[in-house]
């Protein structure tokens, strides 16, 4: 499932591209056909992103609100946009350009006030200028709940998924299994400064790397990473294979059916 650095990249790729003109909307798969005709020639006023919510405005108040889910892909390419191919929920065009959103897990038009729901019931995004870390703390610091399983709620912190949990919690020493009671503020609030950090450093490079520089494959004499997706990593996906910083063979684990990794030795408590 794509994280929400990702969902920014989308939020200001759509800005970029469509910001401003009349857009032509519609739905080739027929899933959103009457939604996508309400808001067909209408301009794209404006974008948004809170985690893995993306929004897109049209006109003076309707808002698409879409959630990419594990399987949903949106594909831009250069006008004139060509046959629709597969299940396409929503195409949007001009003269310039045109995207094409596929299997996106929620695709849908409301209201602001519906839009403004959906953000009370988020956590904070890192990536937002608005995020308050003290709000996910206040959950956090009274919680039983493992920090592993906290840090992949959205509605404690929004945004991050497998692999900014996995790399975070090891970049900080911390046991994915530490009840969040346990962590103490400083902690915390290192955490939520590296997450800031490395979710902006993911926007601008459409990657993820979370090694240091000490860690890189050229500083360590080492073949770079080879995985689909892609960026440097310490322990996401490297089960069985030796910690970056320690030599300590990575563990895995299935936590809340997701795939848990970290390092036994970097992040014993």
């Amino acid at each position: 499932m794509p994280e929400g650095h990702i969902v920014h990249r989308l939020a200001a790729t759509y800005r970029a591209e469509f910001g401003g003109g009349a857009v032509a909307v519609s739905s080739p798969q027929g899933r959103f056909a009457e939604a996508a005709a309400r808001i067909d020639g209408k301009p794209v006023t404006a974008t948004d992103a809170h985690g893995k919510q993306l929004f897109i405005e049209f006109g003076d108040a309707e808002w698409v609100r879409v959630h990419l889910g594990i399987y949903g892909k949106v594909a831009f390419g250069a006008a004139p946009a060509p046959a629709p191919v597969g299940a396409v929920r929503l195409r949007l065009a001009n003269d310039r350009r045109y995207a094409d959103l596929r299997g996106p897990a929620a695709c849908e038009l409301i209201t602001p006030g519906e839009k403004q729901a959906v953000h009370d019931r988020l956590g904070p995004d890192p990536l937002r200028a608005d995020a308050d870390p003290a709000v996910a703390w206040r959950r956090i610091g009274r919680s039983r709940t493992g920090i592993g399983v906290l840090l992949m709620d959205q509605a404690v912190v929004s945004g991050v998924g497998n692999v900014y949990r996995a790399e975070v919690l090891f970049r900080h020493g911390i046991d994915p299994y530490l009840p969040g009671r346990d962590l103490d503020l400083g902690q915390w609030t290192e955490v939520w400064r590296d997450l800031v950090a490395l979710m902006r450093e993911g926007v601008r490079l459409g990657r993820m790397d979370t090694v240091r520089p000490e860690h890189t494959p050229e500083a360590m004499g080492r073949p770079p990473r080879v995985d689909d997706h892609g960026g440097e990593v310490y322990v996401y996906r490297r089960a069985g294979q030796p910690c970056l910083v320690c030599g300590t063979e990575v563990r895995t684990a299935v936590l809340t059916a997701r795939n848990l990794f970290w390092c036994p030795k970097c992040q014993a408590r």
